[in-house]
């Protein structure tokens, strides 16, 4: 099961899916191949954001390719949410967070 943020839209699994198919990809070819039924202007301003939060990469000329962490999200492996993103391995015993760990 995927772990996607708080941050994410639902048309952020679909824009990686279709990188992920394609090897690479435009917001102009999502709209007007994929099934993605948004804006070019609005799967732009999400792919900035999928970059932005390394699930992306803009590789020049509005082409965006999917990054390890983008793969690893696509496979339920990578957890997107804010509160992950402070988490700390504990030697091997589970994950705590940062606060807890410091107690």
């Amino acid at each position: 099961m995927r772990k996607s943020g708080k941050w994410m839209a639902l048309v952020d699994d679909r824009v990686l899916e279709y990188i992920h198919e394609n090897e690479h990809g435009s917001p102009t070819e999502m709209m007007e191949e994929g099934p993605i039924r948004y804006s070019r202007q609005y799967i732009a301003k999400r792919c900035k954001e999928l970059a932005k939060r390394g699930l992306l990469t803009h590789v020049g000329n509005g082409v965006y390719v999917i990054t390890d962490n983008g793969e690893a999200y696509l496979r339920g492996e990578y957890d997107t949410s804010e509160d992950a993103l402070n988490k700390v391995p504990n030697n091997g015993n589970g994950d705590v967070s940062a606060s807890e760990e410091a107690n």
